[in-house]
């Protein structure tokens, strides 16, 4: 009886020590095992294998599995991965996960995710998605990015993951002038993910990357809302409107634009910056529309207008180039309705042992997605997506929920963030946006039950950007 009580209560102080270092510090609890897959279907040489055992040291991972298997069968294994993970039922502490393929083989990584987040063991956990792609024609040599990973892992073990991510993506850029890719990583962390320091107790280091976008030039942000039939999107509109103006940024509204106005607008957008006298240091473009099954905006007239290629126009622009450019989309992405995972109502003894709420399905993954060079310009790390930080509302495939009354969670939460920490790292306070957002309960008019919503948070971003 003994036994069974002393076990109860460290399971109690496990569970409550993870609960209270994302609801209290913002930061991950590692306490537990750090586990790796690697799924290849290349031949590995000797150097990316040592890279990556470096890279593996440097975060903390001590054991690896490693697997050469087509393409076609990284879902399967990474089912076969997650079931062996629930059948040892150890705490893990975080995973991490290497896909290589040729370039344009990994072209839904999503549904690989989804296929590791069905584990049980691994719900409220960070999962790292690492996707190292190549030319088809061309010697794939990802051991130089590797080798700058462990290294700077190594160097800055107290800086958060993302931290690394963005002062590697800044050394990449230093050491391939003239190469047609960047990396990119697109994160649902709900939290602080630092590997190097185990402890989430541990006082935040006063440091980040080395370097920080000049701001000092014109702001310009430009806000595109289509609000018929959208209740509550004017009051998205006004809170954003006067954020972006206490931060400095020169605004331009355009309210119910049809599709071909959303492009018109973005054009003119970006010649006017283009002929500005003086430097651009900064901008944020805000798109706000109802959304299409696979991602694309309705404009006032009910035409698609595809995103991607809004991004894709501005980063064009010459004023533009290694400024950093923000754009928040207020969007579905398709209609998913995501019930979350975990318990929702807890009994006594659940709510005793502090049992986390449910968590969006889609929440506590970050992808990195790394091309090596002699890719194609319009792959999705290309050049010309550097320094770009976008900000979607709802998760691939995933609905978008507004309230009438007083606009979405996301944008209000957005603004109320910002405005307490003007000063601090962008990409730190939408991770905080983030999980406030995960936290909440809602309910879609078309639903008697409640859901879950997710941030997705893309950047090539290449220095700290503090608004």
């Amino acid at each position: 009886m003994a036994f069974l009580v002393s076990g109860t209560l460290q399971a109690a102080a496990q569970l409550a020590d993870v609960w209270d270092s994302l609801g209290r510090k913002g930061k991950y609890s590692v306490q537990g095992s750090r586990v790796a897959l690697i799924l290849s279907s290349l031949g590995m040489s000797a150097t990316a294998v040592a890279a990556l055992d470096g890279v593996f040291q440097a975060l903390g991972f001590e054991n690896c599995e490693k697997r050469k298997v087509p393409v076609q069968s990284f879902l399967e294994e990474l089912r076969l991965f997650g079931e062996q993970l629930d059948v040892q039922r150890a705490a893990v502490g975080c995973a991490l996960v290497v896909l290589m393929a040729p370039s344009g083989q990994l072209r839904q990584p999503q549904l690989l995710v989804q296929g590791l987040s069905r584990c049980g063991v691994l719900q409220g956990c960070p999962k790292i998605f690492l996707l190292l792609s190549g030319g088809l024609k061309t010697a794939w040599e990802p051991e130089a990015f590797l080798m700058s990973l462990g290294q700077i892992c190594s160097q800055h073990p107290r800086w958060s993951l993302l931290q690394l991510l963005t002062e590697l993506f800044c050394r990449v850029a230093e050491e391939s002038a003239g190469a047609t890719y960047c990396p990119v990583f697109t994160t649902s962390l709900r939290g602080t993910l630092c590997l190097g320091d185990v402890d989430p107790w541990s006082p935040e280091p006063d440091f980040g990357p080395s370097e920080q976008y000049d701001l000092s030039g014109t702001r310009a942000a430009l806000l595109l809302a289509v609000i018929q039939d959208r209740l509550g999107t004017q009051h998205d509109v006004v809170a954003l409107g006067d954020l972006c103006q206490a931060l400095g940024f020169k605004v331009t509204l355009r309210t119910d634009p049809t599709a071909q106005e959303f492009w018109e607008e973005l054009v003119q957008f970006k010649e006017k910056l283009d002929t500005h006298k003086g430097p651009v240091s900064c901008v944020l473009v805000a798109l706000m529309a109802h959304g299409g099954p696979q991602g694309q905006l309705l404009g006032a007239d009910g035409r698609e207008v595809q995103p991607e290629m809004l991004m894709q126009e501005l980063g064009c622009s010459q004023a533009l180039h290694g400024r950093p450019k923000i754009f928040l989309l207020q969007a579905c992405r398709g209609g998913n309705r995501d019930p979350g995972v975990g318990p929702r109502a807890l009994p006594w003894y659940r709510r005793w042992l502090r049992v986390p709420p449910a968590i969006p399905t889609q929440a506590d993954v970050l992808q990195i997605h790394v091309d090596a060079p002699g890719s194609l310009p319009s792959a999705p790390g290309s050049s010309g997506q550097a320094d770009i930080l976008t900000v979607y509302a709802a998760a691939e495939g995933c609905v978008a929920y507004r309230d009438e009354g007083k606009g979405s969670d996301f944008v209000q939460t957005l603004v109320e963030v910002i405005r307490a920490s003007p000063g601090g790292d962008l990409i730190e306070l939408l991770t905080q946006v983030n999980r406030r957002v995960c936290e909440l309960d809602v309910l879609g008019p078309d639903s008697d039950e409640l859901r879950k919503a997710c941030l997705e948070i893309r950047s090539s971003l290449q220095r700290r950007l503090c608004l």
